[in-house]
């Protein structure tokens, strides 16, 4: 009895501020972070991006090569695209229309 008076508790607190919290309006406007948005694209679609999609494979090789195997050589290989045109996709995402 105990227990279900402890979740009865839980859940109309839950329900409570759902009820009461504000509608969330992130990322429609402000300019706030626009400045650090730009700096981090900046840096994945630029040299850094670049660099660091080129380490993700060499290490990736390197590692598969003293294994001997081919595995970390692929992961590797994904997360240098995933360098590459991870920021796009995640651009894209967040500036969609529903």
């Amino acid at each position: 009895m105990k227990l279900l008076n402890k979740m009865m508790t839980r859940a109309g607190v839950a329900s409570a501020s759902l009820v009461v919290a504000f509608p969330a309006l992130a990322g429609t406007s402000g300019s706030e972070f626009g400045g650090l948005y730009n700096l981090v694209k900046g840096w994945s679609e630029g040299f850094l991006g670049r660099t660091l999609a080129i380490s993700a494979f060499l290490v990736g090789a390197i590692i598969g090569f003293a294994k001997s195997t081919a595995m970390p050589a692929l992961v590797g290989i994904i997360f240098a695209v995933l360098f590459a045109i991870g920021p796009g996709i995640i651009d894209g995402i967040a500036s969609a229309l529903i």
